[in-house]
């Protein structure tokens, strides 16, 4: 299933986005997830039989399909081809750091900062792991078990705040600098994450272009690595992390700037665009 949340005028609302129909179901997204395998399998046997409603996806405004995560775990220096082209060792464990809830933005909406705070703004596409179960020590083999679904992260970072306060936190979590969407695609129909091709564009010209198999920690192996560390929740998200392409590690470098639309992508889930606003 790919699963949305989409605006109404008597509020937000989520949905099966079925090709060119959307098809309402009960509740948030959240609760949803929380709810469980047997309501997840219920909601598949009412959409493989016909037995929603639906309406045109046209006449829909999507939302981040996950507004309210209880946390959104980022991981840093996770491929291959990253590590590359900035000339640093491929690192031994994740390197983990956090993106604030209040970063979220959905498909559509506006990343937008302040020249007084940042001047440096950067792209960064991403896979993200939405986590469907309570994770604690979770072994390598049975980690995938825990995945609810996958959706597109734009990592978006300030790079001057990341390397001039020496840790990322506040650099990525900016507001409006976590868009995720446009879908919430279920895992069932991704069976191998690290076979995935993801790209970022700015402005149609493409910056990003690589695949999941570069990770160095794949899928599996954060989920495991961090469940040892701390509980997962239904709902959590992991960034995993972002290939090569990045606006910082350019010659020249290039960075977001007002006016710009930046797309990122991921296979089998969709594009995720945003508008781009600085402002004094």
């Amino acid at each position: 299933m790919k699963l949305v949340t989409y605006a109404t005028p008597q509020g937000s609302h989520l949905g099966v986005l079925a090709g060119e129909h959307i098809l309402p179901l009960p509740g948030a997204m959240l609760e949803f997830i929380q709810s469980g395998p047997q309501r997840w399998e219920a909601a598949q046997a009412d959409l493989s039989e016909g037995r929603l409603p639906f309406f045109s996806a046209e006449s829909a405004r999507l939302l981040a399909p996950l507004p309210n995560p209880g946390k959104v775990v980022g991981i840093g220096l996770n491929y291959m081809d990253h590590c590359r082209e900035q000339k640093v060792a491929v690192p031994d464990r994740p390197i983990v750091f956090t993106k604030f809830n209040t970063a979220i933005i959905g498909p559509e909406e506006v990343i937008t900062w302040s020249r007084s705070v940042t001047n440096q703004v950067d792209f960064e596409v991403e896979l993200g792991v939405v986590i469907g179960q309570s994770a604690r020590c979770v072994p390598l083999e049975k980690a995938l078990q825990y995945v609810f679904g996958y959706t597109v992260v734009n990592d978006v970072s300030a790079r001057d705040l990341q390397f001039s306060d020496r840790q990322w936190v506040r650099a990525k979590s900016l507001d409006t600098f976590c868009p995720i969407g446009p879908v919430i695609v279920t895992a069932d129909e991704i069976p191998d994450p690290q076979a995935l091709r993801l790209a970022c564009r700015l402005n149609g010209q493409t910056m990003q272009d690589s695949t999941t198999a570069e990770m160095i920690f794949g899928v599996a192996e954060l989920i495991s690595r961090l469940s040892h560390s701390f509980t997962l929740l239904p709902g959590d998200i992991i960034a995993t992390g972002t290939p090569d392409g990045v606006g910082m590690f350019r010659k020249p470098q290039v960075f977001m700037q007002d006016g710009d639309v930046v797309e990122t992508e991921v296979e089998g889930i969709g594009v995720l665009r945003n508008l781009v606003s600085a402002h004094d």
